[in-house]
């Protein structure tokens, strides 16, 4: 499951800005994440982190700097960002699914439309990744009869049924009520565990700590510290990561 091209890294930010009228909301952020890298992006509200994971499928654009994604750099070029965007999967605070469509119309959607899979080839792949999401009973209801968590277990679903080589997720619990939020943890350790390549905004430190080989800690829209759990949590080198620390391990 290697991502990037000849070996190279799957996601290469160099000195990415951005502005939204005045407000500077990315300065210079330098990022790097190798094939099969498992990076968590951490930070307080307004510290650039989902805007960052918005820019690298396109969803925002940057102003300066360069983002190359699977060895194509991000211009306005449509065909270069239709090629980006089917290797990217992401998945979203809020579940985005289709509530006229059952789970697996919304799971097979997007295979039929963008790569032209048979319908009952793409119905076979969405109930396997169905099944990987530990729901496929759920195939024929529609997202309204469905508990948060089973709906953000169906986006996530969604995007595998791209077959993606980079997975995106933009706070995918923040939605969703404690008791959702395991199951749907549990779901993205799995796919960890088959070495997809992953870039997660959370405030989860547990999974944080599970999960990455990095955790890349952002705040005032600049990347501050960047290293491995151990480093970040149990040494941090800055006041501001000794701070956000403090307040978050403090809320759990």
């Amino acid at each position: 499951m290697s991502a990037g091209v000849d070996g190279g890294p799957a996601i290469v930010l160099d000195k990415v800005n951005k502005w939204y009228g005045s407000l500077h909301v990315l300065r210079d952020v330098c990022l790097t994440v190798a094939a099969q890298e498992r990076v968590v992006v951490c930070g307080p509200s307004g510290s650039g982190k989902s805007t960052m994971i918005r820019c690298i499928n396109r969803l925002e654009t940057h102003q300066e700097g360069r983002i190359i994604v699977d060895g194509t750099e991000l211009t306005d070029d449509l065909h270069a960002l239709d090629t980006i965007r089917r290797e990217v999967g992401m998945v979203f605070q809020s579940f985005n699914l289709f509530p006229h469509l059952t789970i697996l119309e919304n799971c097979t959607l997007a295979p039929m439309r963008v790569r032209k899979m048979p319908r009952r080839e793409a119905e076979a792949l969405a109930m396997g990744y169905l099944e990987r999401v530990r729901i496929p009973e759920q195939a024929g209801k529609y997202p309204g009869q469905l508990s948060g968590g089973q709906q953000q277990r169906v986006a996530i679903a969604r995007a595998l049924c791209m077959k993606p080589r980079i997975m995106l997720f933009d706070e995918p619990t923040s939605a969703l009520d404690p008791e959702m939020i395991k199951e749907v943890l549990d779901t993205i350790i799995g796919l960890a565990d088959d070495g997809m390549t992953m870039v997660c905004v959370t405030h989860e430190m547990g999974f944080a700590r599970q999960v990455a080989h990095r955790v890349v800690f952002m705040d005032r829209g600049e990347v501050v510290e960047s290293g491995t759990p151990g480093e970040v949590f149990e040494a941090p080198k800055t006041e501001r990561l000794r701070g956000f620390l403090g307040q978050v391990l403090r809320g759990h």
